[in-house]
């Protein structure tokens, strides 16, 4: 799949903001016209949830539009770069920081969640939120807000504006794509040639360099300023949970999928060399050899089935349209004729000089039905599971956009639940089964092993090589560089410390520290502190899928059929239409009756480890 995180604005959840929409159409009335016995509960209420309503009901009123306008111009910035596009979105966000990190805001929220005895659950969490929106931009230190939102907009535009140049000696300059970039690493057999091609995919890190030490900086002071250890506890918070809890809790999940990696990874070392006609490498793989900038995906490396055969002769618009057609068949409304007319769904025109972020994404501008989605589809199998992620994100914000969900807690059960929807429908649009009733499954690949589907789906970009980046290298890296574990002078080497630890990766060669290998990712820049979410969501996404394939469906979770079955679309229903109006890990538990597990995950690939076992008898496994 494409790499298959996205956010878009979902990552400002923090301006969800305190009222519900009927209430803020009607002006939160104060009780007339309730029923005898809703106007004796209102009259039971303690004064503090009558003040803290109130208190809600301003806020909202002060920065939902400042943060419609915000999305506006951050859309705008990312499907059309330019630096007055940049400008725009700065001032956009300035003016939201500006309302929602306001002096009172903070003095207030402090004084009300200093009473939550006396405040109902959905109060107080949206109190929480309110309090986390006003950590990102304290009006106490307003230049330190300006400077961050300065330098974000700025290290955006350095981020979409850049341009990759490919030098080879005797042929002239080449300035490839990321797209471009990503199919050469998946389909070229010449190592000297991936090698150029990875080598040009990390030069993006070095105009970033300078533009990520300064965010760490004003990020850290923000928060530290509101109490916080540094920006990633201010993060994490959003959880419930500490720092260390967090850590805790993404090693454990990536401890639970070692040994199926471990296999992978021997697997895919020995698989790579014969198809490079190379030496197996004793130890870590380079990186180089792998098909994806990362190494946090492996797709192509199971020969003998090709998934893009189906999508030869498709329209990219197929690819869009069929996704829709997988969630109306589950009983979700088609899409409103708003995101076809508003969303930037294809690649931009060359001719056109016009620039757009090239990483897939959902957004919610309003908060209520302007929904929109930003990707570059061509009409091959990677896009067409990324198509059904995205539109995952876009039912979810369907689903919460009701009048019983107040506008901050317009979001996922936590950031992973959007993510685990999202990838959940990924690999959904993977069976067989559904493959086979649209037409999208070609005889070779209805007669290949199941194995094979398997290994496919281990190696690719939300599944178990995904775990090992996420959980280990993303998460422990960010961790200690917001901490300051990691020195300036060593950004390089630290990250690469983490995916030899975590992934079994080398780099090719020496990395320099005048370059900044883990900027070239876009989530260090733009979703900062906060890649747990990704590791988090898939295994959700598993955990939802063995309930859905098992309990629901009754059929084997390696080889079921969502699409046409109503049941399923009920079943997401009732935990898509809560939003975050419940605590996350009751949402699950009530769901699936498990509490977060690997469990279900390592099951699914039972059948696949078995056959790894076989396939590295007498190979050594793991590096050092």
């Amino acid at each position: 799949m494409k790499d298959q995180e996205s956010r878009g604005v979902d990552r400002r959840e923090f301006l969800r903001t305190g009222i519900t929409a009927a209430a803020a159409v009607a002006g939160a009335g104060t009780g007339a016209g309730l029923s005898t016995s809703a106007a004796m509960a209102a009259a039971a209420r303690p004064p503090i949830e009558e003040v803290a309503e109130t208190f809600l009901e301003e806020y909202v009123r002060d920065v939902l539009p400042l943060m419609v306008a915000s999305n506006e111009a951050s859309w705008t910035a990312s499907t059309d770069v330019s630096e007055a596009h940049s400008a725009a979105q700065a001032s956009a966000m300035e003016k939201v920081y500006e309302k929602a990190g306001a002096r009172r805001v903070i003095e207030e929220t402090s004084r009300l969640l200093g009473q939550k005895d006396q405040l109902d659950d959905l109060t107080i969490r949206q109190l929480e939120k309110v309090r986390l929106a006003a950590a990102e931009a304290p009006g106490t230190l307003p230049d330190v807000v300006r400077a961050r939102t300065q330098a974000e907009a700025k290290q955006a535009a350095t981020q979409d504006g850049f341009t990759y140049t490919l030098k080879r000696e005797g042929k002239p300059d080449e300035h490839p794509s990321a797209n471009a970039i990503d199919r050469a690493l998946i389909n070229s057999r010449d190592l000297d040639e991936r090698l150029a091609y990875w080598q040009v995919a990390k030069t993006i890190g070095e105009p970033l360099r300078p533009g990520i030490l300064r965010l760490r900086d004003l990020r850290n002071q923000l928060a530290r300023a509101m109490g916080f250890d540094d920006f990633f506890a201010l993060q994490v918070a959003d959880y419930g949970m500490t720092t260390a809890e967090m850590i805790a809790l993404c090693d454990r999940l990536a401890a639970e999928v070692k040994p199926l990696y471990a296999q992978l990874h021997a697997w895919a070392k020995h698989a790579l060399a014969k198809r490079y006609k190379a030496e197996p490498p004793a130890g870590k793989i380079p990186a180089h050899w792998l098909p994806n900038r990362w190494g946090q995906n492996w797709p192509g490396l199971v020969e003998g089935v090709d998934m893009d055969a189906p999508f030869k002769g498709k329209t990219k618009e197929y690819i869009a349209e069929q996704a829709e057609r997988f969630y109306v068949s589950l009983g979700f409304p088609k899409l409103p004729p708003s995101f076809w007319r508003k969303s930037d769904l294809y690649p931009a025109d060359p001719k056109s000089g016009r620039k757009k972020n090239s990483h897939a994404s959902a957004w919610h501008i309003d908060l209520r039905e302007d929904v929109r989605s930003l990707m570059s589809i061509e009409p091959n199998n990677e896009w067409f599971g990324t198509a059904h992620h995205e539109l995952g994100h876009i039912y979810y914000y369907i689903s919460y956009s009701r009048p019983e969900v107040p506008y901050l807690l317009r979001a996922g059960a936590n950031r992973a639940f959007h993510e685990g929807v999202g990838d959940l429908i990924g690999l959904a649009s993977g069976q067989r089964p559904y493959l086979k009733s649209v037409g999208l499954l070609t005889p070779e690949a209805e007669a290949a092993p199941a194995v094979n589907f398997l290994l496919d789906t281990a190696l690719d970009g939300s599944s178990v090589v995904f775990l090992p980046f996420a959980a280990g290298t993303m998460t422990h890296f960010e961790r200690d560089f917001y901490a300051g574990t990691i020195a300036d002078a060593k950004l390089n080497e630290g990250w690469w410390d983490h995916v030899g630890a975590f992934q079994g990766i080398a780099p090719p060669g020496d990395r320099p520290e005048t370059l900044c290998d883990p900027a070239t990712k876009t989530h260090i820049n733009d979703d900062p502190a906060q890649y747990y979410d990704y590791a988090i969501g898939t295994v959700i996404k598993f955990q939802l899928h063995d309930h859905i394939a098992r309990e629901i469906l009754k059929q084997d979770p390696r080889d079921c059929n969502y699409f046409g079955d109503a049941r399923v679309g009920e079943f997401l229903r009732g935990i898509l239409r809560l939003g975050a109006t419940r605590d996350w890990n009751a949402v699950l538990r009530e769901a699936t009756g498990e509490s977060l597990t690997a469990r279900p995950m390592v099951a699914y690939f039972e059948p696949l480890m078995e056959w790894l076992k076989g396939q590295n008898a007498g190979r050594p496994v793991g590096w050092q």
